[in-house]
């Protein structure tokens, strides 16, 4: 008569499988495990990347911003109202000093570290450079746009 559920002995000796299961089980945790943090770090870099082009969105944003605003009053932008250097703080009082007042409280209150300077020359070639903190580790990052008024 032949047993059911017990493996029938080969050459003599008894087929034993202990363990097996628990070291394919740590296996496989490994395995899901690295799968996980993979994926946790592709959606770090997603989040990071996302974000970088978000602020540069903003950067250009605020970029044709002041251009619009130079083209509406672009007599008193080639003859130099509009010029700025980083650092400098606009006086109000006048259309061009209240837009680049406007213009440098919004770069300072979007971007991060966020700055700007205005350059028209003589003949209407304009260029504004914004400039940032993208990952807020204190390296600045530029965006130059160069367009006539």
């Amino acid at each position: 008569m032949k047993r059911h559920g017990n493996p029938e002995p080969r050459f003599g000796r008894e087929i034993k499988q202990n363990g097996v299961t628990l070291i394919e089980v740590l296996i496989t945790m490994v395995v899901i495990a690295l799968g996980l943090l993979g994926h946790a770090k592709l959606i770090t870099s997603t989040l990071s990347h996302n974000n970088s082009a978000y602020m540069r969105s903003l950067a250009t944003l605020l970029t044709y911003d002041v251009v619009e605003c130079m083209l509406g009053n672009r007599a008193v932008a080639i003859n130099g109202g509009y010029n700025i250097a980083f650092g400098g703080n606009p006086t109000g009082g006048s259309v061009a000093g209240d837009d680049l007042v406007y213009w440098k409280t919004q770069l300072a209150g979007s971007l991060p570290a966020g700055d700007g300077s205005v350059t028209v020359d003589a003949q209407g070639n304009a260029t504004i450079v914004v400039r940032w903190d993208d990952n807020r580790d204190g390296n600045l990052v530029s965006l130059t746009t160069q367009t006539r008024i």
